[in-house]
């Protein structure tokens, strides 16, 4: 039921205002993944969490020993 809620209210939105509210989504779940990485790490700095954030977007597995951030 919410799903077809869902797509009968996007089919009535405009392509400019999916295209907004798929950036407003992505923004949110960024924020969202950059707050659990700093209540795990609270000692890095916003660099170190910038670059777990993209290590996570595009390489989900832990990187090697050999191939870690310094830090």
């Amino acid at each position: 039921m919410a799903q077809a809620l869902q797509l009968q209210i996007q089919s009535g939105m405009s392509g400019e205002q999916r295209l907004l509210l798929a950036f407003e989504m992505s923004l949110f779940a960024r924020e969202l993944a950059s707050e659990g990485i700093r209540r795990d790490h609270p000692e890095w700095t916003e660099t170190q969490v910038a670059r777990e954030l993209l290590r996570l977007a595009f390489l989900p597995a832990p990187l090697p020993a050999g191939l870690r951030w310094p830090g």
